[in-house]
Parts: structure tokens; sequence; C-alpha cells
């Protein structure tokens, strides 16, 4: 997630695709990352994580897989995300919980070439989707691989390329915020687009 957000919010014009005013963002003041922590740890102790920073941040965002051990699900984890953002100082819908159902890669799978490029696939997405369908992890009737992760996972063991936070970096900087229709991902788009509204649109 650290990377996906560096690589999308250094792009040129973001705020552009996402149809929003422009706002400042710098990855070492605005970007908080739980290093250590897991997404049930985060789920528990969000709002201490968060600390003092609404008294220099006007918004927060909370993002979280819903796919983990002892999960209790998305609608749940939202809810508790909810009450740690009120917790924190953020009244009034000033932040948003975002809840990626399953998981994080579910964000990197849309037909587009700088997904192959960026797992290390020589073919076209057309290909790849075929490869990852006789694998059995993308079935013909989903618009998603079911664990988006595991396809991941496996396409980079194939290209024998390792896992890294850098791989999402890439894909974020090149990949069209318009063809991700995930749920979560119109949500955080939604919120960003009500804090800082496009002229005309306020």
């Amino acid at each position: 997630m650290e990377g996906l957000l560096k690589g999308f919010f250094s792009r040129e014009g973001f705020h552009q695709s996402l149809r929003c005013s422009p706002f400042q963002f710098h990855a070492r003041q605005d970007l908080v990352v739980a290093h250590g922590q897991n997404d049930s740890g985060l789920y528990s102790r969000a709002d201490e994580l968060l600390g003092g920073y609404h008294k220099t941040h006007r918004h927060a965002v909370i993002i979280l897989d819903a796919e983990w051990d002892g999960s209790p699900g998305a609608q749940c984890i939202t809810e508790k995300l909810k009450c740690h953002l009120e917790n924190a100082g953020w009244q009034d819908e000033t932040g948003c919980a975002v809840v990626i159902d399953p998981e994080l890669e579910n964000w990197v799978w849309q037909d587009n070439p700088h997904v192959c490029t960026a797992l290390g696939y020589h073919g076209s997405f057309a290909e790849l989707r075929s490869c990852l369908a006789n694998k059995g992890f993308w079935m013909a009737d989903e618009s998603k691989p079911k664990h988006p992760k595991e396809a991941v996972e496996w396409i980079l063991r194939s290209a024998r390329r390792p896992r890294s936070s850098s791989i999402y970096q890439q894909l974020a900087g090149q990949v069209s915020v318009k063809r991700c229709t995930d749920g979560a991902f119109q949500a955080l788009l939604a919120a960003l687009r009500r804090w800082f509204p496009a002229e005309g649109r306020r």
C-alpha cells in the first residue's frame, strides 16, 4: 500500500485523474505506515497510530485489507475503523475508512499492459489472464481473481521476480484510475472528491 500510494500521488497532475482540485501530498509527512503491525493490529489500534495527527491534518484515511486470520469481515472492519477515526479527532466524515475486500492486490488487476510489465510477464494482458485461468486463479465469469494476492505472487514467482513495494509504486504510476472499479477504491475517490471538490463541483 505504501508503494501504491507513493506511486499514484507522485504522478504529475494526479488530481486530474481523480477529478478533484489539487492538494499537496508529501509522503514523509502524510503517509503513516504501521511497520511491524499486521491487519489485525491496525484493526485494534489504528487510533493509537494516528496519535496527534488531527492537529496537523484536516483529513485522514485508514486503509486495511479485509482478508486476514480472524477477520470479522469488511463491514465490521469498516465500522471499527470509523470509530478509530472519530476517537483520533476526525469527526463528521473528515476521515475515511477504506477496507479492500479481499486485499490490496484487488487494485492491481485491470486490463492494462503496464500490469504485465510491472509483474514481469512477457505477453499481452489477455495472455496473462488466460495463463491465470489455466492455473485456476481467474475464472471466466470473474471480474477479478478470487484470490488476487495469490495470483500476483504466482506470476512473480514464475517471472523469478521478488515481491516488493516498488512493483506497486510502478503500477500506481501508470495504470488508469478509470479502469479500477473496486468498491474500496471508489470509496477513497469519493472521499477525496468530497474533501477537495473540483471547480464547478462544489
